[in-house]
């Protein structure tokens, strides 16, 4: 693994007294791996190799374990995102419903051009999931932590908007 120079560790100071915290919560120090994980994630944006080898030097497992659990759960970042990260549900309801249209809507809008790419201004990042359990309110959104129903093509430009 290459090193990075300008990384800057999660678990000092504030950081390492909010772990602890954490880990009072916990049976285990593995147990607490997810939150540790997102701890980074919202430190740095994105999870990269260097940041799984500090999580498991604090944790006491292998960074391979670590990489692990990142590859599985597609809501870990392992690149840079944008300042938004946009997630579109595009199973088989939503797309009846017009999920490829939002799709094109958001990478038109945001100009991202493709999925999985962030746009040239850095703020925004649109993927493809499967089911966000909101069949009923086709096509669902996710945009960072909020949660947007009934998303229509017509309708993220003004969604959009209030991302700046």
């Amino acid at each position: 693994m290459k090193e990075d120079a300008t990384y800057s560790p999660v678990f000092v100071g504030e950081g390492k007294a909010k772990l602890d915290d954490v880990l009072t919560r916990y049976p285990t120090k593995q147990a607490a791996l997810l939150p540790a994980l997102w701890m980074v994630q919202e430190a740095h944006g994105w999870i990269s190799d260097q940041a799984m080898t500090e999580v498991a030097q604090v944790l006491g497992l292998t960074p391979a374990y670590v990489k692990g659990v990142v590859t599985f759960y597609t809501m870990y970042h392992q690149h840079p995102v944008g300042k938004h990260f946009i997630q579109v549900c595009t199973t088989t309801p939503c797309n009846i419903c017009g999920a490829e249209g939002v799709v094109k809507a958001f990478l038109e809008h945001t100009k991202c051009g493709e999925l999985g790419a962030t746009s040239p201004d850095g703020r925004f990042t649109v993927i493809e999931v499967e089911c966000l359990g909101a069949c009923g309110f086709a096509t669902p959104v996710l945009i960072d932590d909020d949660f947007v129903e009934s998303v229509t093509p017509e309708k993220v430009p003004e969604l959009l908007g209030r991302y700046k």
